[in-house]
C-alpha cells in the first residue's frame, strides 16, 4: 500500500520574501536558505496548531514552540539554531513594518554545553609540517604548500583547495579570498609559507599534465586550470576530502594520533595560537572572514590561559603560600 505524502502548508509571501532577501542580499548559501525555509516551515505548522499565522506569533507562542522542540528531544543546538531563524525573521518583518514589534526580543536562548574547539598543540603542528617537508617529488612541494598555507591563514578547506590562481598577489605574500556570502578579504602569507607556495607554483604544471592524460581531447589537454591546485576530478581541483585524507596519513608519519588530525582543527589551531602570542579578536575575525565576533569568540579559551599564566608569573603575591 503506498504512503500517503505529507501535505505541508506553504510558506506565507513575507516568509517568502525574507528568504529571497537572505539569497538576494545577504549572499546566503542554496543549502542556507533552504535550512531557514525548513525551520520556517516548522514554525509555521506550529502555529497552525495554536490558530495562529507565523505573522500573528506572540512570545508566548513562540516560548511554547521552544518548549514543544525540547520535548521532542532535540538538542539545544538545534532548538538555538530555530530561534536564530526566527529572530532574523521577525527583525525583517519589523524593518519592513509589517509588524510593529519583535516578539523574539526578550526570549533568552536555551543553554548549551560550551564546546571549545579543538586544536593542536604548536609542537604537533611543527611535527606535521616536518613530516610534510620529508616528502619529496612534486606531491611533496604541493603536501607543504597546502600545510604551511593552512596553518599560517586559517583558510576554510574549501577555500583553500579551491583557491583560484588570481587570488594570489605578484609577490606571493598576499592571498584575496571570497569566502562565505561572497566576501573577500585579505589575508597575509608567512614566510614559510609563501616560500612553500611559490616552489610549489614552479612545478604546479606536472599536475596539470598528469590530469590531461586522462582525457582524450586534445582541447581539453590545452585547457588551462585556473586552480592552485589543479586535480582531474569533476571538481577540477583537489577535494576537501583527499586533503584530509592527506593529512590523516601525514599525522601517522608524525606520530599524532590521525582521528584528532583534519583541515578544520589547523584552522582552530591557526587562530589558537595567535591568540596564544598576543593577536586580538577583532584582527582575528577578520582573517578568519567570521561575519560576526561572537564566532570568534570561541577562541577566548586561549586568552583565558594566557591571562591565567600572566597572574601566576607577574602577580606579586603569585608565589606566596
Amino acid at each position: 500500500m503506498a504512503r500517503r505524502r505529507v501535505q505541508t502548508e506553504p510558506l506565507s509571501r513575507h516568509a517568502e520574501s525574507f528568504l529571497e532577501m537572505l539569497a538576494a542580499e545577504r549572499g546566503a548559501a542554496k543549502n542556507t536558505v533552504e535550512s531557514y525555509g525548513r525551520d520556517l516551515m516548522d514554525f509555521t505548522e506550529f502555529a497552525k496548531t495554536q490558530g495562529k499565522s507565523s505573522e500573528q506569533a506572540n512570545d508566548q507562542l513562540i516560548k511554547k514552540y521552544l518548549a514543544k522542540i525540547s520535548g521532542a528531544g532535540l538538542s539545544a543546538r538545534t532548538a538555538g539554531r530555530r530561534l536564530s531563524t526566527l529572530r532574523q525573521y521577525f527583525r525583517f518583518l519589523y524593518g519592513e513594518r509589517i509588524r510593529e514589534d519583535d516578539p523574539t526580543a526578550a526570549i533568552d536562548g536555551p543553554r548549551q554545553g560550551k564546546s571549545l574547539p579543538k586544536y593542536l598543540s604548536e609542537d604537533k603542528v611543527e611535527r606535521l609540517i616536518e613530516a610534510a617537508h620529508g616528502h619529496n617529488g612534486a606531491d611533496g612541494l604541493r603536501l607543504v604548500a597546502l600545510v604551511e598555507l593552512l596553518y599560517a591563514t586559517g583558510l576554510r578547506v574549501s577555500e583553500l583547495v579551491g583557491m583560484p590562481l588570481r587570488a594570489i598577489s605578484r609577490d606571493g605574500r598576499i592571498l584575496t579570498i571570497k569566502g562565505k556570502g561572497g566576501k573577500e578579504r585579505l589575508v597575509p602569507l608567512s614566510e614559510p609559507a609563501s616560500d612553500a607556495l611559490n616552489a610549489y607554483l614552479k612545478i604546479r604544471d606536472s599536475f596539470l599534465s598528469v590530469s590531461s592524460k586522462s582525457t582524450n581531447s586534445t582541447s581539453a589537454n590545452k585547457k588551462p586550470s585556473a586552480f592552485v591546485f589543479p586535480s582531474r576530478g569533476s571538481s577540477g581541483h583537489l577535494t576537501r576530502a583527499r586533503f584530509g585524507q592527506l593529512l590523516k596519513e601525514l599525522a601517522l608519519e608524525a606520530g599524532i594520533d590521525p582521528h584528532k588530525v583534519s583541515p578544520h582543527v589547523l584552522r582552530h589551531s591557526f587562530a589558537s595560537h595567535l591568540l596564544a602570542h598576543g593577536a586580538d579578536l577583532r584582527s582575528l575575525q577578520q582573517m578568519l572572514g567570521h561575519a560576526d565576533i561572537v564566532t570568534t569568540q570561541i577562541y577566548t579559551h586561549v586568552l583565558e590561559e594566557r591571562l591565567k599564566q600572566l597572574v601566576a608569573s607577574a602577580h606579586p603575591l603569585a608565589d606566596e603560600n
